[in-house]
């Protein structure tokens, strides 16, 4: 059964070369660098890892200082938590129709050991900072409120949700099934205290693939928490269009034909894209290999580097204004940075399969086709595809740059092509 909290984690170390230091400050450009580069880390230190990757830990804080913060995280989602149980006794115990008894013999097992946990609970090594911590967190929730109605609504569609959630997982099998409880709560609490965001279908699954990776319940809110601050728009309907959009928009660059037969009238056939990209390929990947891209695309590796080469190439741009004659100067395309990696893997999926989708004529025809991939996908052959297309779209902005519009005199180490070139040397 997941841990509410691990404190010995905060001050375990990471064995990666070059990423941490001797006080336990992480080096996080290496940190994101490593992971690309080498498909990501070992299942042994991925927990520790996460907790960086996602925010959770400032990469900047020691060992001394994240045992610290740990401590305050703990306190602030106990007091979260127990806020809206008692706000909602009624909705603390999942309501359970009897048709699943496997799960009824879990909770019921789950809630049992729930109660022994806090009859044995240790006195805390440092009351004093425990009882500021309380007060502080209690003056930082007290004046939270909800709203009542979507609140209990966002609770019903969890309850309906959460047993749904994939059983399959080792995680989840004999005792571990009460697990399921654990994400409940997690769930709900991010819900009540994000009522902007609330809660919408799928953040089960997202919510399930950090709760399995560091198995602790403090540790999973705060860092699904982090990741939902940058991916929240994704779940509403504006977010989801613009994923839609910006897929269909890669693929007519990649490839118009097949843009073209998939959009038809309208981008209706690229929905299914969205599902891919909002769970980060969760079911279209062997398990390992899914946690595996999941950590690579939330390295943001490529974007990050992405960005840096287009501000190289603005102040080349700059360079040229004040080297050309007016209006002889030729304008470098920029590239779209709103195409983020996980775009060109999908985009790497849509072409690994170009000839089957062409033979598709309908949308029944479609969604067969695409169901019958779940699970079935290579990692490493499309991480190459996804890489090559990546390399390519951003070598044909540059062709203008790469067609001896630079400057004279230009640093290599600051060279498009160059720098491009280096973020695929694969170790």
């Amino acid at each position: 059964m997941a841990a509410v909290s691990r404190p010995a984690l905060s001050a375990s170390r990471l064995t990666l070369p070059g990423i941490m230091d001797t006080e336990g400050r992480v080096d996080e450009s290496r940190l994101r660098m490593h992971i690309f580069k080498n498909g990501g880390v070992s299942p042994a230190e991925r927990g520790l890892a996460w907790g960086f990757l996602f925010g959770m830990y400032p990469c900047s804080s020691t060992a001394l200082e994240r045992s610290l913060i740990h401590q305050q995280l703990v306190v602030r989602y106990q007091a979260m938590k127990k806020k809206w149980q008692h706000s909602y006794p009624s909705a603390v115990h999942i309501y359970l129709n009897g048709t699943d008894a496997e799960l009824t013999a879990a909770v019921r097992h789950f809630e049992q050991r729930q109660m022994q946990q806090q009859t044995q609970e240790q006195p805390e090594e440092n009351p004093e900072r425990m009882a500021f911590l309380e007060l502080q967190a209690q003056i930082l929730f007290e004046r939270v409120t909800f709203d009542h109605v979507e609140l209990q609504e966002a609770i019903r569609i969890i309850d309906k949700d959460v047993p749904r959630t994939d059983r399959d997982l080792q995680y989840y099998k004999n005792e571990g099934l009460g697990n399921l409880m654990v994400l409940r709560d997690i769930l709900i609490t991010y819900a009540a205290f994000h009522p902007e965001v609330s809660y919408a279908q799928g953040m089960n699954d997202l919510c399930s693939r950090f709760l399995e990776v560091l198995d602790c319940e403090v540790d999973t809110f705060w860092s699904f928490s982090c990741y939902m601050e940058k991916f929240s728009k994704d779940f509403r309907a504006d977010g989801l269009h613009r994923k839609i959009e910006l897929e269909a928009a890669l693929l007519k660059e990649l490839d118009p034909l097949l843009y073209s037969h998939l959009a038809k009238d309208s981008l209706e056939n690229f929905t299914f894209c969205h599902r891919w990209l909002l769970l980060g390929f969760q079911r279209e990947f062997e398990h390992s290999d899914a946690l595996r891209l999941f950590e690579i695309l939330s390295c943001d590796h490529l974007e990050l580097i992405s960005q840096q080469v287009d501000r190289a190439r603005y102040q080349e741009r700059l360079a040229q204004k004040h080297s050309t004659e007016e209006g002889s100067e030729s304008v470098l395309p920029p590239i779209n940075t709103d195409f983020t990696f996980e775009l060109f893997i999908c985009a790497a999926i849509l072409l690994e399969n170009r000839e089957a989708l062409l033979q598709c004529q309908d949308e029944v025809q479609l969604i067969q086709f695409i169901s019958s991939l779940q699970g079935k996908l290579n990692l490493n052959s499309t991480l190459k595809n996804a890489e090559q297309h990546f390399y390519n779209y951003c070598k044909r902005c540059a062709w203008d740059y790469l067609n001896g519009h630079c400057r004279a005199h230009t640093d290599k180490d600051g060279d498009f092509f160059y720098q491009l070139r280096n973020v695929f040397v694969l170790k």
